[in-house]
Order: C-alpha cells, then structure tokens, then sequence
C-alpha cells in the first residue's frame, strides 16, 4: 500500500469519495495519516539494524547517524559471536553508552533501533496486518478535526452533524490508541526476551539516606 491507497481507504470509511466535492483536502487527509503512521511507529516501529564503529578505548557510540529513531532496542559487541553478546546500555541524546565489562577495540558493533514509518507515493514499511489500524487513527483525527471546525457554524445536514461526527472521531481514536498500547505492550515484552534493558536495581529495604 502506498499513500494514495492509503488516502483512498480514509476516505472510504469517512464516506468522502466524491472527487468533485471532497470534505477534506489531500493536504488535509495526508497530514491526519502522517499523525497516525506516527503515533503508529511509537507503538510498533520500523525494524532495524545498524553497524556502527566502535572508537578504541571508548565506550561510547555516536549513534547521530541513525535517523527518525524513535528508540534502541540492543546493542551487540562484539559482533559474530554465537549466541550473540549483547551488551548493557545506557542513551543520552545520540551517545550510546556501552556499559559491560567490555571496553570496545575500534571493532564494529551492531545496533538494533526502531525508526518511524514511511507511508510514500510508491513505499510504506507498515505491515499489511496493520493498514487498517492506521486508517482508523487517520479516520479519528480527520473527524475530530472538521467537527472541532464545524461546531457553533452554521450546518445544513450532510453525512452527520458535528456532535455525531465528534462522537465517531473519538470512538475510531479510542480503538486506534487501545490498540497501539496492546501492540506496545507486546513489543516491550519481545525486546525484554532479547535483552533486559539497563536500569539499576533499587532496594526496597535498605534506606540510604538523604
């Protein structure tokens, strides 16, 4: 699917398929499925992997590189090992941290990220499983969007009104965020499987003081 496949699925289920008088914009529609492909790469994004050149002596990794990252999933060093060495990590701003025993030799590492999406005129990285999903979310914020503008004017009929069009915004919003937080939580849960992220344990006897 690409994006025109994806602007003509929109406007399916908002009932706005006649090209003389479209309700939304393409300009329009494209920036509620952008919001949506967004919100949709927080919760599921786009796969990768990225080899990056340790320094010598240094633990950390300029990651400035890796582009529309929404979040580091491991970081293996050294590479080719079996089962793979994945290491302890700590991120601020695009300086990856290595935090293992281990202090790298100049050799590469491999760096496993999530990126947000490409919807385009002739690629998109969404699984097919997850079209509609998307959809759905560009439904909601397009609806919320003209019936936020529609309220307190004037309204001759139509499709619906503004409160009936508010009313189905936010139900197709309420689906598409319950969603992305089921698939958020089964990603956690895959990343957790791969390697526990770093994060220092805090007792809950011992008190340390001011």
């Amino acid at each position: 699917m690409n994006l025109a496949d994806m602007r003509a699925l929109v406007r399916r289920d908002l009932h706005d398929e006649d090209s003389d008088s479209y309700r939304w914009t393409n300009d329009e529609m494209d920036r509620h499925i952008s919001h949506a492909v967004k919100d949709f790469s927080e919760a599921a994004p786009d796969e990768q992997k990225a080899t990056k050149a340790t320094t010598s002596g240094s633990r950390e990794i300029d990651i400035s590189s890796i582009t529309d990252r929404v979040m580091v999933q491991a970081v293996e060093y050294p590479v080719g090992q079996f089962p793979p060495r994945y290491q302890r990590f700590a991120l601020w701003g695009n300086t990856l941290t290595l935090l293992g025993p281990e202090v790298p030799d100049g050799s590469n590492a491999y760096v496993y990220y999530g990126k947000l999406h490409t919807l385009g005129e002739s690629t998109s990285t969404i699984p097919g499983r997850h079209e509609d999903l998307v959809a759905a979310g560009a439904c909601g914020y397009a609806a919320l969007e003209s019936a936020v503008y529609a309220i307190n004017r004037v309204n001759v009929g139509g499709i619906s009104t503004p409160e009936e069009l508010l009313a189905w915004g936010r139900e197709r919003l309420g689906f598409f965020r319950r969603e992305l937080r089921r698939l958020g939580r089964r990603n956690r849960v895959r990343v957790r499987s791969l390697y526990p992220p770093y994060s220092p344990s805090v007792s809950r006897s011992t008190d340390c003081g001011p």
